[in-house]
């Protein structure tokens, strides 16, 4: 099986290499169009901002060509926001895979002005109304490892949820195109077994 890890500026590309490496898999760090069309499983890692993101895989000509894959994809963290319709850090126009909106967590919201949330949600914390096979064998309210100050909305399109001050799109899945905003290969044993899934993916 060959794994594509696209590589752009906004890649946390080396601990997602640990985390296959753990599951016995060799994946190539790339962002040549050939090697990424014939990849078998493509993973779409990220961390950063967002607009600079955009910019950089608008300048390589990757936008389209993430667009266009045909096998199945994993977005992680800003991964899975830049699949998204447009995101609100920089005002951002993204691929418009998910038809979903991306934004920044707000406390100003909360009818109790007493409850503190930081800014950036980082941690763990749980996901539950898993809905996929990138799930099997995860249990309900299981933990995983986020760090992010922006979030996908809620949406048909969301597989898993988490609540911090809002609800929000812990996963997100259409077609051959799947998102997680935590990151997996930070989520122990859970994030292995999700891997694995996508891995397993037809």
């Amino acid at each position: 099986m060959k794994i594509a890890i696209v590589k752009y500026n906004a890649g946390n590309v080396q601990s997602v290499l640990y985390a296959l490496q753990r599951l016995g898999i060799d994946a190539v760090v790339t962002g040549d169009a050939e090697e990424i069309l014939k990849a078998d499983k493509v993973i779409f890692p990220g961390v950063g901002h967002a607009g600079s993101a955009m910019e950089y895989l608008q300048k390589h000509h990757l936008d389209k060509l993430i667009i266009s894959l045909k096998q199945p994809v994993l977005g992680i963290c800003l991964g899975l926001q830049l699949m998204c319709n447009w995101s609100e850090e920089g005002n951002t126009k993204c691929l418009g895979i998910f038809n979903v909106n991306v934004k920044k967590f707000d406390n100003s919201i909360l009818k109790n002005k007493r409850a503190h949330f930081k800014i950036p949600h980082m941690g763990w914390n749980n996901i539950y109304g898993l809905k996929s096979p990138l799930f099997g064998g995860v249990k309900e309210n299981s933990f995983v490892y986020f760090v992010h100050s922006y979030y996908a909305e809620q949406s048909p399109e969301t597989i898993a949820t988490t609540d911090y001050i809002v609800p929000f799109s812990a996963a997100i899945h259409r077609d051959n195109f799947y998102g997680v905003q935590f990151h997996t290969e930070k989520s122990a044993d859970t994030g292995i077994q999700i891997i694995s899934n996508f891995l397993k993916l037809a």
